[in-house]
C-alpha cells in the first residue's frame, strides 16, 4: 500500500482522476487533451504549493517515508562497483551499518551509512538502522582504511540515533561515537557528508564530521529527535509537532546557522517518488563539492574542518550595568533632618 500523509491527499485524489481520464482517452478513443491539460495543470499548481510550504513537523514525516531511498538504494544509484566489507575486528559486523570500497567519476571512494529496512524482516535485521557499537567501529575501521590509500570519504547519513540498549551501552556505545568524532576531525582525506533522511544526535554526528556537510531538502538535522524533545520539555509526545518548530532542524534552518554548506532539491513530492531523478542530484552535488575540496591540501582541509565545527553556535556579550541606588525612607530622612514636613 502507498503511504499517502494527510496533507497529500488532494493531490493523490487529483492524480487519481488525470490517471482515469487518461486511462479513457486510451479504451474509448475520446479527445479529453483539453480537460487533462487543464487538470495536469491544476496538479502541478497544487503539487508545488504543498510541497514549498511544509512545516518542520510534515519534513520529519517526509524524511521517514517508508518508501523513501536508503543507503543501499543511493550506493546503486550514484556509485559503480560497490564492494561491501563486513566487520568491526572486535565484535561482530553489524548490519545497521553499511560500508565499503566504490568507484565515483572513475575514482575509488569509500562509503559509509546506516541502513534501514524496507519492510518488517529486514528492519529487524538491521535492528531498524539503529547502529550498535560495533557498527560505528566499522565504520571508523573504513575511514581509517580510507585515510591509508588515500580515498575520499562520503557518509550517507539516515539514522534517528544510535542504538540505546543496555548491551550497546556495555559494549561501549558512548565511547565509541566519541571516539569516530575525534578520529574523523582529524582524517587526512576529504569527506563529504550527505544527510539523506534523519539526522539524529550523536548516531549521525559519529559519521557527520566532515569538509562539506549537503542534506537533502525532506530531511532533518538535530540533537534530539522531535518526540523526546517534547517527552522531556513537556511529558508529552503529542507536542512532537511543537518541538519540531523550536528545534530548528530544517535544511533552511542550518543553512542559515552555516551548519550546513548546501540543500539538494528533491523532486516534486519527495526522494520516494523519483529514484533515478534524486540519484541525479546527489551526484551532481557530490561532483561539484569533491572537486572542490581536491583542490585543498590535506593540512588545510584538517584545519578548516575543525574550524567550522569550532565556531558553531552563536553567543552574545552583555555588558553588566551597575544598578542605580535607591534611596530608603530612612536616607531620605537622614538629608532632611528628619523633618518629614
Amino acid at each position: 500500500m502507498r503511504t499517502v500523509f494527510e496533507w497529500e491527499q488532494p493531490l493523490v485524489e487529483l492524480e487519481e482522476k488525470i490517471q482515469e481520464l487518461r486511462n479513457c482517452i486510451y479504451d474509448q478513443e475520446v479527445d479529453f487533451s483539453e480537460e487533462l491539460t487543464e487538470l495536469e495543470r491544476k496538479a502541478d499548481k497544487l503539487r508545488k504549493s504543498i510541497y514549498e510550504r511544509l512545516t518542520p513537523w510534515q519534513r520529519v514525516r517526509m524524511a521517514r517515508h517508508p518508501d523513501r531511498p536508503t543507503t543501499l538504494d543511493y550506493i546503486e544509484l550514484v556509485f559503480d562497483d560497490f564492494i561491501e566489507l563486513h566487520g568491526d575486528r572486535t565484535f561482530g559486523d553489524d548490519k545497521a551499518v553499511v560500508g565499503g570500497i566504490a568507484i565515483f567519476d572513475q575514482e575509488p571512494v569509500t562509503v559509509i551509512g546506516p541502513q534501514k529496512g524496507k519492510d518488517t524482516k529486514e528492519n529487524i535485521a538491521r535492528n531498524f538502522g539503529l547502529p550498535h557499537p560495533e557498527g560505528y567501529r566499522k565504520a571508523l575501521r573504513l575511514m581509517k582504511q580510507a585515510e591509508h590509500f588515500r580515498r575520499p570519504i562520503i557518509t550517507l547519513i539516515d539514522v534517528v540515533g544510535a542504538y540505546p540498549g543496555i548491551e550497546a551501552e556495555q559494549r561501549g556505545q558512548g565511547l565509541v561515537i566519541a571516539e569516530c568524532i575525534e578520529q574523523m576531525s582529524f582524517l587526512k582525506v576529504p569527506i563529504i557528508c550527505v544527510i539523506t533522511g534523519e539526522g539524529g544526535s550523536g548516531g549521525a554526528l559519529a559519521i557527520g564530521v566532515g569538509d562539506r556537510i549537503l542534506m537533502l531538502e525532506h530531511a532533518w538535522y538535530s540533537v534530539i529527535s522531535p518526540e523526546m524533545c517534547a517527552n522531556i520539555l513537556w511529558k508529552d509526545v503529542e507536542r512532537a509537532s511543537e518541538a519540531a518548530e523550536l528545534l530548528k532542524l530544517t535544511p533552511t534552518d542550518l543553512l542559515k546557522f552555516e551548519i550546513i554548506d548546501d540543500i539538494i532539491t528533491e523532486p516534486l513530492g519527495g526522494a520516494h517518488r523519483d529514484y533515478e531523478g534524486i540519484g541525479r542530484q546527489v551526484k551532481a552535488f557530490l561532483r561539484r563539492y569533491l572537486s572542490e575540496i581536491r583542490k585543498i591540501s590535506v593540512d588545510q582541509l584538517v584545519e578548516q574542518r575543525l574550524k567550522r565545527f569550532r565556531k558553531i553556535g552563536q553567543f552574545q556579550e552583555k555588558q553588566l550595568v551597575e544598578p542605580k541606588h535607591v534611596k530608603l525612607n530612612s536616607e531620605v530622612d537622614d538629608e532632611s533632618g528628619g523633618n518629614n514636613e
